[in-house]
């Protein structure tokens, strides 16, 4: 459905700098409020570490700075300052880090989608990376004799070729010549999800012992995150998140349709390409270490825009910030909220994105998303 450009645009009607400074503000808050929330979840756990000892021990980390943590008591006795070091450095600080790149990519990778495809429904998983990670997960598991790859083991080597595989199978179905029609694509990636999706049903019911593993994996989680998984994908993230943010104008103007973007100078086809790669990228890179975590990518696009608009000259850095704040406080509540038991982190964004996605459904008709 073809948008006028004040369709595309219609905020409310307030001077332009003023929104443009609200909107830096709102940035610069929200990575304040990123490390803030960082260092909260890093004081959580089994061992409850003091604020200000945790803040302690990461800044001593800094170059050029010289601190001595307050070493806190536990059961009676000081926690030495290398179990300390131990607890926040090697085993709680990888795992917030992973949430927050986990959760940026998917919320921008939805964010991509929901402009490429102007459909407001629109998540990362919707040209089948979810099912085709989940069938090259599930494959790896099954499989009899032992691979590695950089110290990794086969799961986030198979669930990335899984994953990017479906997509470029998606692609190659949906392309026209030298056009990507977008409902084609949708339609495709629709068709091989389901197919990939019955894969790994029926490899499920066959797998015995490793039908519990497979099910965890299915369901997300960041159990036993190593500083290896972060180095691996953090490059890959911010890459992406790169290229997305720099195409935000091309998105503005893509909202109207496809030909009024063409005659506007947006070379519409090579954006496309562009912008699936490095979603694809994202989200690909994100979930093959951690499994399927679901309804971020259509959550946090949403909230944004409701709050900031939809300008993706904005939209997308704040859904960045937001995006990772927001999995770290689901993964913060998933290992903390029924002690020592930990529940998949995909249980908890499914507890929040399902009510907000039954809202969209109910509210399309009223609501101007685009």
């Amino acid at each position: 459905m073809a948008h006028t450009v004040s369709e595309v645009f219609s905020e409310p009607v307030i001077p332009f700098a003023i929104r443009w400074q609200s909107r830096v503000y709102s940035l610069l808050g929200l990575a304040g409020l990123l490390v803030v929330v960082a260092v909260f979840a890093t004081t959580l756990g089994s061992v409850h570490i003091p604020f200000a000892t945790t803040f302690q021990v990461l800044l001593s980390q800094l170059p050029f700075v010289h601190i001595t943590p307050s070493s806190p008591e536990i059961f009676g006795a000081p926690l030495s300052l290398e179990i300390l070091k131990t607890i926040i450095l090697g085993i709680r600080l990888p795992r917030i880090l992973l949430a927050g790149l986990v959760g940026a990519a998917l919320a921008v990778a939805g964010a991509t989608y929901q402009g490429l495809f102007r459909n407001p429904l629109a998540d990362p998983y919707l040209l089948g990376v979810a099912s085709g990670a989940g069938l090259g997960a599930t494959i790896a598991m099954l499989t009899p004799f032992t691979l590695a790859w950089m110290a990794f083991g086969a799961v986030p080597l198979f669930a990335f070729i899984g994953a990017v595989g479906a997509v470029a199978v998606v692609y190659l179905l949906a392309r026209v010549g030298k056009t990507l029609p977008a409902t084609t694509l949708i339609l495709a990636g629709v068709a091989l999800s389901a197919l990939l999706a019955s894969i790994t049903s029926y490899l499920m019911t066959i797998s015995g012992e490793e039908l519990h593993g497979i099910v965890f994996w299915l369901l997300g989680g960041l159990y036993l995150t190593k500083w290896s998984e972060v180095w691996t994908v953090l490059p890959c993230v911010v890459a992406g998140l790169v290229v997305i943010w720099i195409h935000a104008r091309p998105l503005n103007v893509m909202q109207l349709d496809e030909e009024q973007a063409q005659q506007l100078g947006i070379n519409v086809e090579r954006v496309k390409l562009i912008l699936l790669a490095a979603a694809t990228l994202i989200t690909s890179s994100a979930i093959c270490f951690t499994g399927l975590i679901g309804f971020v990518g259509i959550l946090i696009p949403h909230a944004v825009r409701l709050i900031w608009g939809p300008d993706y000259r904005f939209l997308l850095p704040l859904s960045t910030l937001v995006g990772a704040i927001f999995l770290i406080l689901a993964d913060t509540l998933a290992r903390t909220i029924i002690p020592p038991t930990e529940i998949p982190v995909g249980i908890i964004t499914a507890l929040c994105g399902a009510p907000f996605f039954l809202y969209l459904l109910r509210r399309r008709k009223g609501l101007a998303f685009f």
